[in-house]
C-alpha cells in the first residue's frame, strides 16, 4: 500500500497489523502490541535515541539494505 497521508484510522490500523505480521509473524506481532501497550514510553524520544550514534549516511545504507532484503522481486 502507498504511503498517504489521509490514510484512515482503521486503514492504518489494518495496515499496520499486516505489515507487524508479514514482519514479525502473528505471534511475535501480538507481543509487540502487548509491550507497547504495557510498558508506556515516549516514543519521540525512543526514536532520537535509536539512530543518535549513526550518521546520515548509514542510517541510509541500513535502510537500502533493509529494502534490498525485503523487497528482492524490485532488484
Amino acid at each position: 500500500m502507498a504511503t498517504d497521508t489521509k490514510m484512515t484510522d482503521t486503514v492504518l490500523r489494518v495496515e499496520g497489523m499486516r505489515k507487524l505480521n508479514e514482519w514479525f509473524g502473528l505471534v511475535n506481532a501480538e507481543r509487540f502490541i502487548t509491550l507497547i501497550i504495557r510498558e508506556p514510553f515516549d516514543y519521540t524520544e525512543w526514536q532520537q535515541d535509536l539512530y543518535e550514534d549513526m550518521s546520515i549516511a548509514e542510517i541510509c545504507q541500513k535502510a537500502d539494505e533493509l529494502w534490498k532484503k525485503t523487497h528482492p522481486s524490485a532488484m
